[in-house]
């Protein structure tokens, strides 16, 4: 399974990614919404991990745009930032169509477990 992780916090990316691949996952990464849309249409993602709050495209932007060219690929939303301006970008990202959202710092084991719930949701994708 390819996952695209976007996070411009670049130690959170590679953290991210050790943690995939460790767990047999092929993973591409972004630090925008901008350049990972780019990323997303070359590499064709099974999945994306976005960050919310980013700069240049931000992941409530991200995830309306991956809704709209392919509706099926599963959306993981994350977010440290989740109460600004008493707005709430996670529940956001959910109702504009992110199948999980996760309020950063979190576990591996959550990530992971969150991404085998998407894997069974979607059981036509393929696996790796």
């Amino acid at each position: 399974m390819k996952i695209l992780v976007i996070d411009d916090d670049h130690l959170v990316l590679y953290t991210l990614t050790r943690i995939l691949e460790r767990n047999g996952y092929e993973v591409v990464t972004a630090t925008d919404g901008r350049r990972a849309m780019a990323i997303f249409r070359d590499e064709r993602p099974d999945v994306v991990i976005t960050d919310l709050i980013m700069p240049e495209q931000e992941g409530i932007e991200t995830i309306m745009m991956i809704r709209h060219e392919r509706p099926e690929v599963g959306v993981i939303a994350i977010s440290g930032g989740a109460r600004s301006r008493n707005f709430d970008y996670l529940r956001m990202a959910g109702s504009l169509g992110a199948a999980e959202v996760i309020r950063k710092p979190f576990e591996a084991e959550e990530l992971l477990s969150r991404l085998d719930r998407l894997r069974t949701a979607s059981p036509t994708k393929t696996t790796g």
